[in-house]
């Protein structure tokens, strides 16, 4: 191991960084005290921002590259172009999955969508022998996140989050109780996007090098994380009985409010649907997204607003990591490849809390592992993926969908990490324990 000045500074900068993200809430408290709308405050709000914090820091980074190695871009003596150090760093780079993040967050935060979620939700949790609120719940917090294996993690999490806006996290919950739900969620839709090879970042990564198909993935970890699921909400469900006690009280929609017909739903599912498909080709899922948008303009009146705001910041978070993440190879592949099969699976889930569980499993995509240390690479990293919100890309979409009903100093990531400590166990346990169909991993 010998880096260079680059990625040490890479590194130094990705640890400032995470450590950000554990004093986004500090940063809040600061902010209250200057006057409400002074240079100030809205300079704490923004470092208070966790989906600004490792774009903040890799501008950072960007610069010290260009004041080293350059930035201009010249035409060479010869004809061919000269790129500067920095430029020739960020086109080396994939950032499909942050805009592809970006785009289905978009298309699932619509009303469309999330009343089709709702309506699937609550029509299994009609289903369920328990009282109405608790039903729901547990619907919720089963559905939303295995519905995550077909239509994409970031797009279930966006749904569920909603959802769980809208109907649980009111004054009326206690924070223990939204804690515990919100590190609930995050596990859930860590796992619950297993069952198949193209909605989970971390599976997404590897799958096509390590030829992973849907039944691959059904028999060796999705049947396990439906398990997990169910254990884990039925447990949640059982301790917060109370605060889930009567019937469900169903949103009131306002009077104004359209409920878009059938054929705009499917439109938008269509949309979903080959976003999904084209989810590697950034050229075309963007042009997509450019329709969608018209076809949005064209139904506003059917639509809620377009949440670009709140889906550009989580594209922007997801692109600084892929900005920092990268420079990290040097001391993580070393660490990967030391380990054995069980401290492997511990050592990714504990990884995964400290980096995103995707840039933990592409890098050890580029290192020979054996069929077992794969398997329990990617069985960690899922499992870690709801300890912080850096763990796993769709939880920053969560978090700034929920972070809201937590009061004026935001989520804290030890209240995070206290809620998803049991839900990870349980996973590990499960993804650990349970055989695989077929054959042993």
């Amino acid at each position: 191991m010998n880096p260079t000045n680059v990625q040490l500074v890479g590194t130094i900068l990705f640890a400032v960084a995470v450590l950000h993200t554990f004093m986004v809430s500090k940063f809040e408290h600061l902010a209250h005290k200057y006057p409400k709308g002074s240079i100030g405050e809205n300079i704490f709000h923004f470092l208070g921002e966790v989906e600004a914090v490792f774009g903040m820091w890799a501008a950072i980074l960007i610069i010290y590259m260009s004041s080293t190695e350059g930035l201009m871009v010249l035409g060479g003596a010869d004809g061919h172009t000269v790129v500067g150090g920095a430029i020739h760093y960020l086109e080396s780079l994939n950032y499909t999955e942050p805009a592809f993040v970006f785009v289905i967050m978009c298309m699932a935060g619509t009303r469309p969508i999330i009343l089709f979620a709702e309506k699937i939700i609550l029509s299994i949790s009609k289903l369920i022998p328990l009282p109405g609120k608790m039903a729901f719940y547990v619907s919720a917090l089963v559905v939303g996140p295995i519905l995550g294996s077909f239509i994409t993690e970031p797009a279930a999490m966006t749904v569920t989050a909603l959802i769980l806006l809208d109907y649980f996290f009111s004054g009326k919950m206690s924070k223990k109780f939204m804690y515990a739900t919100l590190g609930l969620l995050f596990v859930n839709i860590s796992i619950g996007g297993t069952l198949t090879h193209f909605a989970a970042p971390p599976v997404l990564m590897v799958a096509g090098k390590w030829h992973w198909g849907m039944m691959h993935m059904l028999t060796n970890f999705g049947y396990k994380a439906v398990i997990a699921i169910l254990i884990s909400t039925s447990l949640v469900a059982i301790i917060f009985k109370n605060e889930l006690s009567g019937a469900l009280e169903v949103k009131e929609k306002h009077t104004n409010e359209m409920v878009p017909t059938w054929w705009m739903t499917l439109t938008h599912l269509i949309f979903m649907a080959l976003v999904v498909y084209t989810a590697h080709h950034m050229v075309f899922f963007m042009g997509l997204f450019l329709f969608f948008l018209g076809f949005a303009t064209v139904t506003q009146e059917y639509q809620d607003e377009i949440k670009l705001k709140e889906s550009l910041l989580v594209g922007f978070f997801l692109g600084g990591l892929v900005t920092l993440g990268s420079l990290q190879a040097w001391w993580l592949q070393p660490i990967l490849q030391g380990m054995g099969d069980i401290v492997l699976f511990f050592g990714a889930t504990a990884l995964t809390a400290i980096t995103d569980n995707a840039a933990l499993t592409y890098l050890g995509s580029l290192v020979d592992l054996t069929d077992s240390a794969k398997y329990n690479l990617v069985a960690g990293a899922v499992a870690g993926g709801g300890l912080t919100v850096i763990a796993n890309a769709p939880n920053p979409a969560g978090f700034g969908i929920l972070k809201g009903s937590f009061g004026k100093e935001g989520i804290s990531p030890l209240g995070l990490l206290m809620g998803a400590i049991g839900p990870t166990i349980i996973a590990m346990i499960c993804l650990e324990i349970l055989p695989s169909i077929g054959g042993g991993h």
